[in-house]
């Protein structure tokens, strides 16, 4: 009976275990960059969790001896005897004015961007975005100034009209009279200071639109707007989402423009014509100057609740990004 040699193969020496090698070798700069890298990021982590430690340890010292409800109170007096102070009216203002400039400015944003990207030609495309450009960096107080001077006499007309063919909705219902320094007014000079921001983003992540996206969609017939419907706009929703937490966290931390344009005053209204409210931001401007030790610990307390106001609004944004993780560009 014949037996059949085996004979093994021996393993390939040459180029091919010197490339495999190579390939393997980990660069002394790409280690030197890893561990910036990493460093950055636990740095960072480091620092947020100082941040909210010393929040925390403030706030804890003035919500203790505070005699009132701390989320529920009206008044802000912690140089009382004895002192009371709450978030309600802040919360309140600060939320509503930030849906406010959302509602304004998110689609205004979108179309500004729409248009750069894809309708402008190209002469008037890069004009048109060094001009959003440079209105993001204009500086807060001098918005809070021009809707001082500018903004609030012109608004009255509107808020008049308002009043008068939208009454019927009890939010655009006017109690009283008195000039447009009100909620309505902090919401739209905070949609002009946020309109930038969105716009910028917002256009470069259409500009990243894989072109062959657009290309098919022509070739298949469809219009200039069904190739925006169908290819622009799910690329490009999560980078709107993005966009738009952006702008949201300029708006909920907005201070000497909407110190400027506000009157203050701790009283909840529905009508968001009527002058008055507040917003956390504003209140710890107005206030900290003139307040004692305890007085900052107070508004340390009120900061340390925007800090998790804005916590909360980038996580839930980051969850919606992740759900959607098939609109973005990562799959493209």
């Amino acid at each position: 009976m014949a037996t059949t040699a085996h004979t093994e193969v021996p393993p390939p020496k040459g180029p091919a275990i010197e490339t495999s090698k190579a390939r393997n070798k980990v660069r002394p700069g790409d280690r030197v960059f890893l561990g910036l890298s990493r460093g950055s990021g636990i740095t960072l982590l480091v620092i947020m969790a100082a941040i909210a430690a010393f929040l925390t340890y403030r706030a804890a010292l003035a919500i203790s001896k505070n005699e009132g409800n701390f989320f529920t109170t009206f008044d802000w007096n912690p140089a009382g005897d004895p002192p009371v102070f709450g978030i309600a009216v802040l919360a309140f203002g600060t939320i509503v004015s930030s849906i406010i400039a959302m509602v304004i400015a998110v689609p205004v944003a979108v179309g500004i961007a729409l248009f750069i990207s894809h309708y402008a030609p190209r002469k008037l495309a890069a004009p048109l975005a060094y001009v959003v450009d440079l209105l993001a960096a204009v500086p807060s107080i001098i918005y809070g100034l021009w809707g001082a001077i500018f903004l609030v006499p012109y608004l009255d007309g509107l808020n008049k009209w308002l009043d008068q063919y939208m009454g019927w909705t009890y939010i655009f219902d006017k109690s009283g009279e008195g000039v447009a320094r009100n909620l309505f007014t902090v919401g739209i000079l905070l949609a002009i200071m946020i309109l930038p921001i969105i716009t910028n983003v917002t256009r470069e992540v259409f500009l990243q639109v894989p072109k062959m996206h657009e290309e098919a969609a022509l070739a298949l017939g469809a219009t200039r707007w069904e190739v925006i419907r169908m290819s622009v706009l799910p690329f490009g929703r999560s980078g709107i989402i993005s966009a738009s937490m952006l702008g949201l966290g300029r708006a909920l931390g907005e201070t000497m423009a909407v110190a400027v344009v506000l009157s203050p005053s701790f009283l909840i209204s529905g009508h968001l014509l009527d002058p008055g409210g507040g917003t956390f931001a504003q209140n710890i401007a107005a206030k900290f100057n003139e307040a004692d030790e305890f007085g900052r610990d107070a508004l340390i307390a009120s900061g340390l609740v925007l800090f998790v106001i804005t916590l909360l609004v980038n996580g839930a944004a980051r969850m919606i990004i992740a759900r959607r993780k098939e609109y973005s560009g990562a799959n493209a």
